[in-house]
């Protein structure tokens, strides 16, 4: 039997089914109701950057070092007008140097300098956030993320005198200038070689106090530069690569901006996305992305990160007071805490195994790390913090499981985690030690005070144990320390890490730094590393937050 689509009943029960299926999609989305009002309310809270133009300071050279970073520094060589006056023909390859890391727009002028013009002239610009990008082959790529995130650029000019504005936005300090071809019967200058540098910051946060430490002040100008380039109309996780919001960046640039440029309508701008953009099951995306229109990276899930957006609009809301925003995006904290309820077992242990099969749990770029008590400890922390939220915006009753749920995730991980023998928390069935694992403990309050600084001071004596992979995990590192009470640690910890990436010549914090293996990268090729990433901003939110323990 073969049905006749086109008849008029036939047509009309499709039509209906259709309409039913689309209807009952439509009813899962929790959020349907609020979610224009959310973009909305992200549009308006969209900051005017500042736009600064910029020259380079100095012309230098590359040489090789084996004490400088990755192996190479620069030197200074000549000053800028030199360079303009003379023959680039004769300067293939000079490398200009800003003097600082900028965000923005690169141009320059070509202009004829002897002979007429009868060709184009090509030019390979390089931009390097640290000298031994512009040192390393980029090619042949071996590296596991786009090569297009590399910053490399050709240009072609085919009449001159001509101003060229490179389209692609940039985040560098050098500039390397390579001359891929050009006539032999004229020759030619590059000179105003400009910058016009973007940042949603607009003023300078206050000074340090007098008996601030020539190091600690340096770590905080550093954050500062760090966190300022990656503040652009989202809360960038790093200028040069990635360019989006990520919810573990938000959470820690949000922190440090508190403390100094407190720019809070852009924290309330990166929420409203973040929630506009979420999944139709009420999850939140990990990361969104701005241009052509709002948009998230679909599929990217990443449990970690549900639970810190609770965390980032708990302290948010406490700092700043806002209940309105609070309460607009309280449904989308009370549902990220359906993933602690699917995973926690009758035993009152997360099942970490089942939630790393169905979610992409991160916590650090560090391979072998096992993330039981990581997340166990997060967990814990979430369900606390959001308790606390829901306690500031009077909507205790829609939760009133978390409290009895918390406590019970904190009694088995006590029971579970806790070795007191060595007095470390243990992770996985290995019983594996690491640095996060303690600080997640801690952090969640699992620990005693006691406890806390037996397992803390313990770890050094720990050959195995698993270190930070990156400045991300550090963080929560320095915090365990200070939520134990050992300021003096906390303090030389910033110091011997965040200090150790000033003394290599940072401008600003790096993606990724093990003071063991400067070569690192979790992309199998470094120079695609970001050298100015928002996750390693946070000595500004130590050092302004803790001036007792940093500022003295």
């Amino acid at each position: 039997m073969v049905l006749n689509l086109h008849t008029p009943k036939i047509a009309l029960l499709l039509l209906t089914f259709t309409a039913l299926i689309s209807s009952s999609v439509k009813a899962q989305d929790p959020y349907q109701a609020y979610r224009q009002d959310w973009l909305k309310k992200a549009e308006e809270n969209k900051p005017r950057l500042t736009e600064i133009e910029k020259q380079p300071v100095s012309m230098v050279k590359l040489e090789k070092d084996p004490a400088a970073f990755q192996g190479w520094k620069a030197v200074n060589t000549d000053s800028v007008s030199s360079f303009y006056s003379k023959s680039f023909k004769t300067q293939s390859g000079a490398v200009a140097d800003f003097g600082e890391h900028l965000t923005g727009y690169f141009s320059f002028t070509i202009k004829s300098l002897k002979g007429t013009p009868d060709a184009p002239v090509r030019i390979k610009f390089t931009f390097g956030e640290v000298p031994s990008e512009l040192t390393v082959p980029f090619d042949p790529y071996k590296g596991t993320i786009s090569r297009a995130w590399l910053q490399d650029e050709t240009v072609t000019v085919t009449e001159m005198p001509a101003t060229i504005t490179i389209p692609r936005r940039l985040a560098c300090r050098f500039v390397k200038m390579e001359l891929l071809g050009a006539s032999p019967y004229f020759d030619f200058q590059i000179a105003d070689i400009q910058f016009k540098a973007t940042t949603a910051v607009a003023f300078k946060p206050p000074l340090l106090g007098p008996a601030t430490s020539p190091l600690i002040a340096d770590i905080d100008r550093v954050g500062l530069t760090t966190l300022k380039e990656c503040m652009q109309t989202v809360y960038e996780d790093g200028p040069k690569r990635d360019r989006r919001l990520w919810i573990g960046d938000l959470y820690l640039e949000s922190l440090a901006n508190l403390y100094s440029y407190q720019n809070n309508n852009l924290t309330k701008r990166c929420f409203y996305l973040l929630a506009g953009l979420s999944a139709d099951d009420g999850m939140l995306i990990s990361n969104v992305f701005e241009t052509p229109e709002p948009h998230a990276q679909v599929g990217n899930r990443l449990l970690d990160y549900c639970f810190l957006f609770n965390v980032a609009l708990k302290e948010y809301v406490a700092a700043t007071d806002d209940k309105q925003t609070g309460l607009d995006l309280w449904p989308v904290a009370k549902k990220q805490l359906d993933i602690a309820r699917k995973y926690a077992g009758k035993d009152g242990m997360m099942d970490y195994v089942k939630a790393g099969k169905e979610w992409w749990v991160f916590f650090d770029w560090k391979d072998g790390l096992d993330k039981q008590a990581c997340l166990q400890g997060l967990t814990i922390y979430t369900l606390n913090q959001t308790y606390a939220l829901a306690k500031m915006l009077g909507k205790e009753d829609e939760v009133s499981d978390v409290p009895a749920l918390a406590r019970k995730l904190k009694n088995a991980a006590y029971k579970n985690l806790y070795d007191k023998t060595s007095g470390l928390f243990v992770s996985g069935t290995n019983k594996q030690i690491s640095y996060g694992g303690q600080a997640w403990m801690i952090l969640s309050g699992v620990a005693s005070k006691t406890e806390a600084q037996g397992a803390l001071k313990a770890l050094a004596s720990v050959k195995d144990a698993v270190r930070p992979g990156a400045p991300y995990m550090y963080h929560y590192y320095v915090a365990a320390l200070i939520e134990s009470g050992l300021k003096t640690e906390a303090k030389e910890a910033v110091e011997n890490y965040w200090g150790g990436m000033i003394k290599k010549g940072a401008d600003t914090f790096w993606e990724v730094y093990d003071p063991n293996d400067e070569l690192k990268s979790p992309y199998n090729f470094y120079p695609v590393n970001s050298y100015c990433h928002a996750w390693s901003c946070t000595p500004v939110y130590f050092i302004r937050k803790y001036p007792e323990i940093f500022q003295r």
